[in-house]
């Protein structure tokens, strides 16, 4: 089974693409490439995100208390 790359790596890799596609000094061809790359990579990252906002939200404080609820990454993963 391929193991998922860390958030860090991928935002990492998106700022790159970002600085590439910024500095205009690559293709079109590339581009769109780079582009497409991006958006993979910005979703991955908001995946990431908010299934680290929902484990959060579950650990909040309820009524005084600190609560624990199983939680099911599985719900945010679109395919």
């Amino acid at each position: 089974m391929k193991e998922k790359p860390m958030f860090e790596e991928d935002l990492k890799k998106l700022q790159k693409i970002v600085e590439e596609l910024s500095s205009g000094k690559i293709t079109l061809g590339e581009s769109l490439k780079k582009y497409e790359e991006g958006v993979r990579l910005a979703q991955s990252c908001s995946q990431t995100l908010t299934s680290a906002q929902r484990k959060v939200e579950l650990l909040m404080k309820k009524d005084g208390k600190f609560g624990l609820e199983k939680f099911d990454d599985t719900q945010t993963e679109e395919k």
